[in-house]
């Protein structure tokens, strides 16, 4: 039994469908589908099932990759960060894990190690994000230690477009500053490569080579210049108005007083707070959906409630009526530019308190 009327809906034929987009937009590549963090707060089993036309799965630890493995999922599995421990190496072989490289101390690792079987491992160089990565230069000797191991590696490159997502003609030159970097380092190798996201499947073609590795256009989101509606949204976010009350011209909603009315007002409250997952610091002025009309939200955000200005419908709701908070007539992108901050963090932050419905 569910009480609360805060819900996440999870549109699941969204998930494939954004897939079959993903890997129409580059049909001469594998796809690895990036489904860290829970599948970007969908559920990481859930996602994996939809996304299992995918040649491979990206997660951010070993954790994750034995969930996967614990459900019966048998694709290939990269771990986006590699070893955080030489310890993990047994397990890494035991149930077949591909590794990013991304630092001498984890090539040691590797290279110290008595390994009977062999490995796939994803040598990750920095183009100019300076996150992880070995230097250009160092591509080669890593390259050189690798294959004259005597354990036995399967090699492939690859790097992170750090501004691919930007307009801006200097993140539009960096990033084929990155690209150009990609190229020039790996030219001299027949290995498989990967260097797009998201934003770069789309917005930079040439950046497509072996492999790509589709992350928040999978779950129909992410501010992609030129793309805004190149993706279903998965989740949509909703709950009910549970009070309505009018308020006269001069009086305040909310902690601290932050928003004074300045005509009689019609106030709703939706049972919806940070809480929940909804942004603490979205500004009033944000946009939320009632029975499909915009209207504005008024006041701070509380931890199970926030307040919307009802004045300017032209019939006026009930109590029990549908609140939209993101989803499909209202990308999470939008909310997550009022509230200063990015799509991804807001599908990740839904709490467990949210029942998650799955539906067609």
């Amino acid at each position: 039994m569910m009480y609360r009327p805060a819900k996440a809906y999870l549109c699941l034929s969204a998930l494939k469908n954004n897939l079959k987009s993903v890997q129409a937009m580059a049909p001469d590549s594998k796809v690895l589908a990036v489904i860290k963090a829970n599948g970007y707060g969908h559920g990481i089993e859930r996602v994996a099932h939809q996304l299992s036309g995918a040649d491979a799965f990206g997660v951010a630890s070993i954790d994750e990759a034995m969930l996967l493995r614990q459900k019966g999922f048998l694709h290939r599995i990269l771990l986006l960060e590699g070893l955080f421990s030489e310890a993990e190496i047994p397990v890494v072989i035991q149930n077949r894990l591909d590794l990013v490289v991304h630092s001498q101390h984890q090539l040691n690792w590797l290279l110290n190690s008595k390994i009977s079987s062999q490995i796939s491992v994803w040598v990750k160089v920095d183009t100019g994000m300076h996150r992880l990565g070995f230097e250009p230069k160092e591509l080669p000797s890593v390259i050189s230690r690798l294959q004259n191991s005597a354990n036995e590696f399967c090699i492939h490159i690859m790097s992170h477009f750090s501004s691919a997502d930007e307009k801006s003609a200097s993140a539009e030159l960096f990033t084929q500053q990155q690209i150009d970097t990609f190229e020039d380092c790996t030219a001299a190798f027949t290995f498989n490569r990967s260097l797009a996201n998201s934003a770069g499947i789309m917005r930079y073609p040439l950046s497509h080579y072996e492999w790509v590795r589709p992350g928040i256009t999978l779950y129909g989101a992410g501010d992609i210049p030129g793309f805004e509606n190149h993706g279903e949204a998965v989740m949509q976010l909703e709950s009910e108005i549970i009070s309505i009350k009018n308020i006269p011209a001069g009086e305040s909603v909310g902690y601290a007083n932050t928003w004074t009315a300045q005509r009689p007002s019609t106030i709703g409250v939706i049972a919806i707070g940070y809480g929940d997952g909804y942004p603490r610091h979205a500004p009033s002025g944000t946009p939320v959906l009632i029975n499909g009309q915009r209207v504005p939200l008024v006041g701070r955000v509380s931890m199970d409630m926030i307040t919307v200005d009802l004045t300017d419908l032209a019939v006026q709701p009930q109590i029990g009526d549908c609140a939209v908070l993101w989803g499909k007539e209202l990308s999470v992108d939008e909310i997550a530019r009022f509230s200063g901050t990015i799509g991804y963090e807001l599908l990740c932050g839904i709490t467990k308190r949210v029942p998650m419905i799955e539906v067609q």
